[in-house]
């Protein structure tokens, strides 16, 4: 008897984006071997189909996907009528990673059709696209499904420990509250447009270097700082859109010259593109100064790679991510006494031996700035982003079985998207 007729199943609508095959990285054991796509055929297409099929063929720990796939530019219609039929299985899960101009019209599609949805970033670019988000919210909500996004950095260790260490009051002491010139919270990443995925260089498509369907990079990448921003300062609340005040906002472009243009999408370029892909703002949360900046290069230097900084100020302490030369381009955490370094010390020591309860080889050490410690960190623990795709897609399976989704995460979804498209405007508005 085949099983797969009593499991969920997930479904790639138009998969636009390396991420959508990222999900299919390994075996669920609530999800069926058989995973439809429905999609208009082309070169797109066949990448996502063949990312999926290394997984299926590489020696070690290799996957089992039957993909099920349809051609054809009615794609979402047919999607449509087969999830509203029961083709697809019982409230199967639909994988968003492609074109994000088209995202929230998909989530909207998806909901109305009885499915569940888990998104990559971003949902929506605009303010159109926002409020077609909040609508396939509301919906999801009424009719019990689980609709999310992919937020794979809440795995990365570092992100994790600064998350808990900044919940250690006798560590932290009290959320500084900061100022516009000086915010309290800055999270900052750097990244690159031509890159290797699973051992092989990534091919872009053409359209991801228009902003008018990827988006400008205050829309993009900014999503995981954000809500990064959100998840660790104010953890366990719930957010409302009367908590942001956006205060200043900019992008600035990349320029691309056609031949790396060529490099990275395999297509022409009549002279150099002017990508508005960079940006940063930043806003008033809950009355805390945050900042948030993403820029793109084209390619990384050997031996380096995308890089992330973080900085959260407490009365007690300070916590950063660095991911410089002197890490050797691995993110490291570390801790700055800002009152007693002795006290400082006893409570970082206290922390670390509640942490390690559950991250077993974490430990604080000295380093050679005064009052500044590095958290160190036991290599198993640093997976690699591609590996987060599946954590992700595990934690929302056990919220599918207890039962459906948290309110609170899809109130503070709508909250940071609503932060991003404010600054969105504010930075045309500024650029106009």
């Amino acid at each position: 008897m085949n099983m797969d007729m009593y499991a969920r199943r997930l479904v790639a609508v138009d998969p636009g984006h390396f991420h959508a095959a990222l999900v299919q990285g390994r075996m669920y054991g609530d999800i069926a071997s058989s995973a439809y796509v429905f999609a208009p055929g082309g070169r797109e297409l066949d990448a996502h189909l063949g990312l999926v099929e290394r997984f299926n063929a590489r020696k070690e720990g290799p996957c089992s996907w039957e993909e099920i796939v349809y051609r054809g530019d009615d794609y979402l219609e047919r999607f449509s009528a087969a999830a509203k039929s029961g083709e697809l299985g019982p409230q199967p899960i639909v994988v968003l990673a492609g074109k994000n101009d088209r995202k929230a019209d998909y989530a909207l599609a998806a909901v109305e059709a009885g499915c569940n949805v888990l998104a990559d970033k971003p949902l929506a670019i605009d303010r159109q696209g926002f409020e077609k988000v909040s609508r396939a919210a509301r919906l999801a909500a009424d009719k019990g499904l689980l609709f999310e996004d992919l937020m794979t950095e809440r795995h990365e260790i570092t992100s994790i420990l600064v998350r808990e260490l900044a919940r250690d009051r006798d560590l932290y002491g009290d959320q500084e509250p900061g100022t516009s010139e000086d915010p309290a919270v800055v999270k900052s990443s750097v990244h690159h447009f031509c890159k290797l995925v699973d051992g092989v260089p990534l091919r872009r498509p053409e359209w991801y270097y228009d902003t008018r369907i990827q988006g400008m990079g205050i829309v993009d990448v900014t999503t995981h700082l954000v809500d990064l921003v959100q998840w660790s300062v104010f953890p366990g609340r719930t957010l409302s859109r009367s908590d942001v005040e956006i205060v200043s906002s900019a992008t600035w472009p990349t320029v691309v010259s056609p031949e790396q243009y060529a490099m990275s999408t395999g297509g022409s370029a009549s002279g150099p593109l002017e990508v508005d892909a960079n940006g940063e703002f930043t806003w008033r949360l809950c009355g805390v100064s945050c900042k948030v900046s993403v820029a793109w290069i084209f390619m990384a230097p050997p031996g380096t790679g995308d890089t992330h900084y973080s900085l959260m100020r407490g009365s007690r302490a300070e916590l950063e991510i660095r991911q410089g030369e002197r890490e050797s381009f691995r993110p490291v955490v570390y801790v700055r006494a800002r009152g007693d370094v002795a006290s400082t010390e006893a409570a970082l020591g206290a922390a670390i031996s509640r942490i390690s309860g559950k991250w077993p080889g974490v430990a604080a050490c000295g380093t050679d700035e005064p009052g500044v410690w590095r958290i160190a960190v036991p290599a198993a623990y640093a997976i690699g982003h591609e590996a987060h795709f599946g954590q992700v897609v595990a934690d929302y399976l056990e919220r599918l079985k207890a039962g459906g989704g948290d309110a609170a995460y899809v109130q503070n979804m709508l909250v940071k998207y609503y932060a991003i498209v404010e600054a969105a405007e504010a930075a045309e508005r500024r650029g106009a």
